[in-house]
């Protein structure tokens, strides 16, 4: 018996661009902020003096974006629970200011640092309370602790705290392990403890399918509360752990000022990484190099004489267009 084969009518033209305009625009969401920080890399290693040398590199740009990119890697796992977290400069201020006072009062910097953290941690259970036992918005669960936190933080100093000095404390700030600045060994040793986690671990399977789809992961016996309040703990923690690398760098805590716009770097961080803002997906070394990408683009364009406010705008655009590449992908 011979077997006969039906011919598939080809696709309409229309249907064949469309699907290769989808194409294009998700290659370009996943890989365009690494191709456009190596375009910047370039364009500075030709036009910008001394940008090659160890300490720029070093000090100036991965020094500047590692608070940003620890940040925006806590955020990366809120988005991927389809979550946001807008409190995360509000805990900065918090958590400094803890921090300062604890050392001022005569404790030593390790029992600061770890109440630094704690307070951090419970501010994102705070979060997470509202958004998973209460059913609270995440957007309007942490714009709560983004308005109050920061008046917290002004009421436990009446504001700014200077004066205090602590080789131990400011190491976080000032230190270098092996001639690398320490905040640039946490964010890439955070970077890679997160990589592993989400790609190797159990709760990394169970993040990404809470964000996809939660009704389905808890008929599956996922636990979602948890991993969600896991994912706010973990963005909470790693901002205290940034505003305690701030206040180490200027020996000062100014509640009206740390972490005072963090936020809405970190999210652009992770829109322009590629990760979706809807959940479900999450590309940690995007993260990384989205908040390289941008503190780059910005030391940019402020090198070659435009101001800040161009700076902030062109960032604006790049995110924009991100997210615009994320819906036609989709």
């Amino acid at each position: 018996m011979s077997e006969t084969v039906t011919a598939r009518p080809p696709e309409p033209l229309a249907t064949q661009r469309s699907r290769r305009g989808r194409s294009w625009a998700g290659l370009t969401r996943q890989y365009g902020a690494g191709v456009l920080l190596v375009l910047l890399f370039a364009y500075n290693a030709l036009f910008t003096r001394n940008f090659l040398s160890f300490q720029t590199l070093l000090d100036v740009q991965l020094r500047q974006a590692a608070p940003v990119a620890i940040v925006a890697l806590g955020m990366a796992l809120v988005i991927a629970v389809a979550g946001i977290d807008l409190s995360v400069g509000s805990v900065m201020a918090i958590a400094g200011q803890v921090g300062a006072l604890t050392l001022l009062a005569g404790v030593g910097p390790g029992l600061a640092i770890l109440l630094a953290l704690l307070t951090a941690a419970v501010c994102g259970i705070f979060n997470g309370t509202l958004v998973v036992r209460y059913g609270v918005q995440p957007i309007i669960a942490t714009l709560i602790l983004f308005i109050a936190g920061r008046g917290i933080a002004q009421l436990l100093s009446e504001g700014r705290l200077t004066g205090f000095r602590n080789p131990s404390f400011q190491f976080l700030g000032l230190g270098r392990i092996a001639g690398i600045p320490v905040p640039v060994v946490l964010m890439i040793v955070i970077a890679a403890v997160l990589w592993f986690v989400v790609r190797y671990t159990g709760y990394g399977r169970t993040l990404l399918a809470t964000g996809g789809n939660p009704n389905a992961a808890r008929l599956s016996g996922v636990r979602t509360g948890r991993v969600m309040m896991a994912a706010y703990v973990t963005c909470s923690v790693l901002a205290g752990l940034v505003g305690l690398v701030v206040i180490g760098i200027t020996s000062a805590s100014d509640a009206n000022n740390v972490g005072l716009g963090i936020e809405l770097d970190a999210i652009a961080a992770v829109a322009v990484s590629g990760t979706p803002l809807t959940g479900g997906r999450i590309s940690v070394i995007g993260t990384l190099v989205g908040a390289v990408m941008l503190r780059l683009l910005q030391n940019t364009l402020i090198a070659q004489g435009a101001p800040r406010e161009l700076a902030q705008i062109v960032t604006g655009v790049v995110i924009v267009v991100a997210l615009f590449l994320q819906r036609r992908s989709r």
